[in-house]
């Protein structure tokens, strides 16, 4: 399998992950040890999920190195994600800034994603918004939804650019068609602030597709208390606008959301290997 071209292993892989989790994890841990390096990713992602597998955080972490050694970009990442959120080795800011810068110049969206979170936040790095939007933008210009949520926030908080309103829903609108939850609630927050409750409604029924629980209890509370400030100070909205916002607001409770894999993991589908670029 190690001697197939990319796409042969990288359908022969998908073939193992659509079998039985157990037969699967076996399978993969064999191509694991024999150096694949998208193997050697996705086992370690099994071993953090436990999934067809016992869980174990430190030996996924040193299965994530192994690939990372092959410069496997989605497993620089997940190194950093192991040293951000303390998953099988102490956490520390630092090491997953160093680890996602890598997977950035590697190419990687969601490499540029959380090492411009760090660079925005100043986690592990200086803070530095300019170069945090900066790779914003590429991670965007790759078709990454959450990034160009980002920029949305950076336009709409003016941050390292001047306050445009205008330009933050473009950049939530796009976030929002490219899946993205929190596009889709910014895209229907501006569009709820500007009077167009109709057009903020399509956006807020797509939420619960992909939000985490979290972000549904947050998402209702904040559609409740805009009910009751227009309630209060008005305009009102129409009564049948406030009733169908009521029914979303009940069926984000009773929603059981998404839970999250962590910031930055997507689905565990394999691809071909991504080209190690710098910039």
């Amino acid at each position: 399998m190690n001697q197939a071209p990319d796409d042969t292993l990288a359908a022969n892989l998908q073939r193992i992950l659509d079998g039985p989790p157990e037969q699967a994890a076996a399978t993969l841990r064999a191509a694991a040890e024999g150096g694949v390096a998208q193997a050697q990713l996705v086992y370690g992602q099994w071993l953090l999920d436990g999934h067809g597998v016992a869980r174990d955080p430190a030996q996924a972490v040193q299965w994530f190195e192994h690939a990372a050694r092959k410069n496997d970009p989605m497993s620089l990442n997940m190194l950093g994600q192991c040293h951000a959120h303390g998953w099988g080795v102490p956490a520390n800011p630092l090491l997953a800034a160093y680890w996602f810068r890598l997977a950035a110049l590697g190419g990687l969206d969601w490499g540029m994603y959380n090492y411009a979170t760090a660079l925005t936040l100043g986690q592990g790095v200086t803070q530095d918004r300019a170069a945090a939007l900066d790779w914003f933008r590429r991670a965007a210009a790759a078709g990454h939804a959450k990034s160009s949520n980002m920029i949305g926030s950076f336009y709409e908080d003016g941050w390292v650019v001047e306050q445009d309103e205008e330009t933050a829903l473009a950049h939530y609108l796009e976030a929002a068609r490219g899946g993205d939850f929190r596009g889709q609630f910014n895209t229907a927050r501006l569009f709820i602030a500007r009077g167009q409750v109709g057009d903020a409604l399509p956006w807020l029924a797509r939420i619960p597709e992909t939000a985490t629980p979290a972000f549904l209890r947050k998402a209702a509370a904040w559609l409740q208390s805009w009910i009751d400030a227009t309630s209060r100070n008005g305009p009102a909205p129409t009564p049948e606008a406030i009733a169908t916002i009521q029914r979303l607001i009940l069926h984000y409770a009773q929603h059981p959301g998404t839970p999250a894999p962590g910031a930055g993991v997507p689905a565990p589908r394999i691809h071909a290997p991504v080209s190690n670029q710098s910039s």
